[in-house]
């Protein structure tokens, strides 16, 4: 086992790595940009290394500095986290090179899933069911065009490299279909430096379901059934289930087995979630995220297991603590994400916390590196916290999740608090009947005809 873990984050999620370690026994090290030179995540860790100034790109996303801050320190492995570096399979490899090990997948692994055309072609060769749509890349309009009318309108148009939906288009017919198609591209060459799309029929009322997995990188591999993030703004997760209301004991068992089935023999490590589309019974392949995802902890309350924890033990070359048989869902679970931002633009909120104070009681967990005093700086994602709820079932922990909001406290700034409280008393919601377009449709309604 690590004697010592670098973790190469910020915020709640370095809390969430330093708290596993700690309960490992292990040391654990926090690295942090001059402005988190007073985060939690600097005071919790056994030691910190200042990486750089504020930017991202000069500290949290500088290579050179965290595997510095490793040999300088002598931890003999990483934590990505999620974000930032987690998915980048040219700094897995750097790590591995200087003989640190990496807590998560092969760079192999990363590379593979990290390009939307190749983890499709793999998914469908493990089994996993697809969306329909084009065999790679579309160079042109002409050939959009063909895939649009062979596959059927509605179509979506994506970039290749993309990710938080940008460069995504929708094509209702083939009249919008040459413009959505060269404003995807473009999106996507701004953003990623690679104009490369591909076209896929666009699903009218499907749910965003996604499938948690494990793997030990030894041929094993367990899936730890689902959970449903339809609710969306923008294609960013505000609310997180787990079980998906709309999910059956056999459709979990169906998808869950293929999932698990197909990182057996891709030999995966670690955590790693495969999402979908849902739709009339169906499931479509979107992408597979190889991290740790920001809404893991419903996962972990519904089956009582520590991920963190697993992954360090498969990366340091322990077995997996379960198998598939010991793997049981207790109860339900639901995450929202609180977010620093003023309503109702979203628009960011940082400053001074002047009071905090968490929620507790049965069945409610915080996960957030805030405090009284603490400034939230401008330069990083809006996500102050994570409150998670569990109950015995779906009813019960809707009830303790707007009783642990009420309970909520923070002020000094603007957060989507107000939000969550909202969504509770709507119908649809309580009923577990939403897709991925329920939400910003319900936002412009609320926002009315001037919006």
């Amino acid at each position: 086992m690590f004697d010592k873990i670098l973790i190469a984050n910020r915020g709640e999620i370095a809390l969430r790595v330093i708290r596993a370690c700690r309960e490992m026994g292990i040391a654990s090290v926090a690295v942090h940009s001059t402005a988190d030179a007073d985060a939690m995540h600097v005071r919790m860790a056994d030691e910190s290394v200042c990486i750089g100034p504020p930017p991202s790109t000069d500290s949290y996303l500088s290579m050179p500095a965290i595997i510095s801050a490793c040999e300088i320190t002598g931890a003999q492995a990483i934590h990505p986290g999620y974000g930032f570096l987690s998915e980048n399979a040219g700094f897995v490899q750097m790590v591995e090179d200087h003989g640190i090990a990496f807590i998560g997948p092969s760079a192999e692994h990363i590379r593979i899933m990290g390009d939307k055309i190749t983890a499709k072609d793999t998914a469908k060769a493990l089994g996993i069911p697809v969306v329909p749509g084009s065999d790679g890349g579309v160079p042109d309009v002409a050939s959009a065009k063909r895939v649009a009318a062979q596959i059927g309108y509605p179509v979506i148009i994506k970039a290749t490299a993309g990710g938080g939906g940008r460069g995504m288009k929708v094509a209702l017919d083939e009249a919008s279909l040459e413009n959505a198609f060269r404003t995807a591209r473009a999106e996507s060459k701004a953003a990623f430096g690679n104009d490369e799309v591909y076209i896929e029929k666009y699903l009218q009322r499907p749910r965003h379901i996604e499938i948690q997995v494990f793997g030990d990188g030894r041929g094993r591999a367990v899936h730890l059934g689902e959970r449903d993030c339809s609710l969306q703004r923008r294609h960013q997760k505000v609310l997180e289930e787990a079980p998906g209301p709309a999910i059956t004991p056999a459709e979990r068992a169906e998808i869950g087995g293929i999932c698990a089935n197909a990182m057996a023999k891709l030999g995966y490590r670690g955590a790693g979630t495969i999402e979908f589309l849902f739709e009339d019974g169906e499931f479509y392949f979107i992408e597979m995220n190889t991290r740790l995802q920001v809404e893991h902890p419903v996962t972990e309350a519904i089956f009582g297991v520590d991920l963190v924890r697993q992954q360090i033990l498969v990366a340091a070359g322990a077995e997996m603590e379960f198998r598939q048989e010991d793997l049981q869902i207790r109860g339900h679970a639901i995450e929202v994400r609180i977010n620093a931002e003023k309503l109702p633009n979203f628009t960011p909120s940082p400053g001074r916390i002047t009071q905090y104070h968490a929620p507790g009681g049965l069945g409610v967990r915080m996960d957030s590196a805030i405090y009284d005093g603490y400034r939230i700086p401008p330069y990083y994602d809006s996500l102050i916290g994570k409150l998670i709820v569990h109950g015995r079932d779906r009813p019960e922990a809707l009830a303790r999740l707007d009783r642990a909001l009420g309970e909520l406290i923070v002020d000094g700034i603007d957060t989507t608090v107000p939000l969550f409280r909202a969504l509770l008393e709507n119908p649809d919601i309580q009923r577990g009947d939403y897709s991925i377009h329920w939400l910003e449709k319900w936002l412009a309604q609320m926002a009315g005809p001037s919006s």
